[in-house]
């Protein structure tokens, strides 16, 4: 007998979902032991981060506050899945225009949705951002703020420091639960991007969001334009409207880190660099 083939999750609950997976991986948690810390349970915690159901949204902040990261951008995502799931977004108006830069729609989004999903970030903005930017502030969630996020009571030691840490991901090796943003840029195509810094592995590493499919950023590990920064792509939508971070480099006090942005369109390079 044949089995009926497995449908996947709406593109809007597909992003919720990896944006949760990314901050769970930051946590170091288990399934059981976020079950422990949470109100949902184990198997809950298993469909929330699979997108095979929709999580309260009390479950995201949760997630958020044990991650240590500000809950503004994943709590965005969450209205978008909710609006989709409920049939709201079907009553938006489809034509809105996206701000200067966001992805085209064939770019790992649905035809026809991109306005959609504008609308309703323009309606959550007005309540919870009070007319700043709605791609900045809730697509992203970026506060602008250099300090470290509060830790969470429960922040799991770093895996690696300084030069054990080179090339290595921030989140498996818990670099990223709570680090300080050393510099931020937009750049021609719309793409947000940022140096951080942990003080707890004594590294650095860039991150990007907004961005389109085969955008690139190189984390330049000595500052000078070395000829083997660590890189990392952008493969498809769902990285697309997701945090991406580099590989890590070791970065000391008084150090000069920089990252470089090269855009699938084939525009400028764009560099920015900062001090720890």
């Amino acid at each position: 007998m044949t089995r009926a083939p497995r449908h996947a999750p709406p593109p809007e609950r597909a992003r919720l979902a990896a944006a949760l997976r990314e901050l769970r991986t930051g946590t170091g948690l288990s399934l059981a032991a976020l079950a422990a810390k949470t109100t949902s349970s184990k198997s809950s915690w298993e469909r929330y981060l699979n997108g095979k159901t929709l999580p309260p949204r009390q479950a995201v902040r949760e997630l958020c506050r044990l991650a240590g990261e500000p809950d503004g951008r994943c709590l965005a995502l969450w209205e978008l899945a909710e609006s989709a799931w409920s049939g709201r977004a079907a009553a938006r108006p489809t034509d809105t225009p996206g701000p200067a830069g966001s992805p085209d729609t064939d770019a790992g989004h649905p035809a026809g949705g991109r306005g959609t999903v504008m609308a309703i970030l323009a309606s959550v903005c007005a309540l919870a951002a009070g007319g700043l930017s709605v791609a900045l502030v809730l697509v992203a969630g970026h506060t602008g703020d250099s300090r470290p996020s509060a830790p969470p009571s429960s922040a799991p030691a770093p895996r690696c420091l300084g030069a054990t840490c080179e090339g290595r991901d921030p989140m498996p090796m818990k670099c990223g639960t709570h680090p300080l943003t050393l510099a931020a840029h937009r750049t021609a195509t719309g793409a947000h991007l940022e140096l951080r810094y942990s003080r707890e592995c004594g590294a650095s590493w860039a991150r990007m969001w907004s961005t389109r499919i085969g955008d690139r950023l190189e984390m330049d590990p000595a500052g000078e334009g070395t000829d083997r920064p660590h890189t990392v792509r952008i493969t498809d939508g769902v990285a697309a409207q997701s945090y991406v971070y580099t590989p890590m480099t070791e970065a000391t006090p008084g150090a000069t880190v920089r990252a470089c942005f090269r855009p699938v369109t084939g525009g400028s390079r764009e560099c920015f660099d900062a001090r720890v």
